[in-house]
């Protein structure tokens, strides 16, 4: 009798332990914030197609202006000569895209997060306060955008880049967030277009 009580025990345990780890690995594929999860070293290491790139690129702006292209997925910094830096980004879900005119008003490095009220109502298991640190769903850097809720930022979910899981804001990883976060100064401009110019 015993036997059967340990082998119940050890089953439920077992099983508990298997849905928990299905629900962080779905949760990773809804793109839903993870606070607390520190990614792999590895899944910085993006597909080529997201990979910081130069890239041929018209446009009529200055050099240094950003110029972020939700349906592609890809944050452009417009350089001399034709040529943009192009990196992969995370762009918000349905529901959460828009386009406009902002600046940089504001860069911090391993931000904390306190994600906005509406997030809370969505996803209710997010703390109301997070320091900054390799979990923190802000990611290593962040670049603020106008009066918005909205930021340029890395993520400690890079896998998600690519992909449109966000409430609005721009992920990228946490190298090429620092690496953006080196070359821009506060009063940028970004421009987010949800097509192409044609």
């Amino acid at each position: 009798m015993m036997r059967i009580r340990l082998c119940l025990i050890l089953t439920i345990v077992l099983l508990a332990s298997f849905g928990a780890q299905h629900a962080s690995a779905q949760a990773n594929r809804n793109g839903d914030d993870q606070p607390g999860y520190v990614a792999n070293p590895n899944d910085e290491q993006l597909d080529p197609k997201w990979q910081k790139t130069v890239v041929f690129f018209r446009s009529s702006e200055p050099p240094g202006t950003i110029i972020v292209h939700t349906n592609e997925r890809y944050l452009y910094v417009v350089q001399p000569g034709g040529r943009a830096l192009r990196y992969g980004i995370g762009v918000g879900r349905d529901g959460f895209t828009w386009q406009g005119l902002v600046k940089i008003t504001q860069k911090k490095e391993w931000p904390d997060w306190t994600p906005p009220e509406e997030m809370i109502a969505r996803q209710p298991y997010l703390p109301r306060w997070m320091a900054g640190g390799p979990g923190n769903p802000l990611g290593a850097r962040a670049m603020y955008l106008g009066a918005t809720v909205y930021r340029i930022h890395g993520t400690n979910q890079p896998t998600t880049i690519g992909t449109a899981v966000s409430s609005g804001c721009f992920r990228l990883t946490n190298p090429d967030v620092a690496d953006l976060y080196e070359r821009v100064p506060v009063g940028t401009k970004v421009i987010i277009r949800q097509r192409p110019e044609v």
